[in-house]
């Protein structure tokens, strides 16, 4: 298991071994949601907020 550091936060995130770009992980100190953007080196950014479909 290895770790990065939470975007939001700067709280250690662990991130388990087979994790593939485009995965949601949580941080588990302030919750947030972050997407792998690539995994050589491991790099995590904000995952996108689902904005709502109101049939437009």
């Amino acid at each position: 298991m290895s770790t990065v550091e939470c975007v939001e936060c700067g709280a250690e995130v662990s991130l388990h071994e087979d994790l593939e770009v485009g995965e949601i992980v949580d941080c588990g100190t302030c919750g947030s949601e972050l997407e792998v953007i690539d995994d050589d080196p491991v790099t995590l950014d904000l995952a996108p907020e689902l904005e709502e479909d109101w049939g437009e």
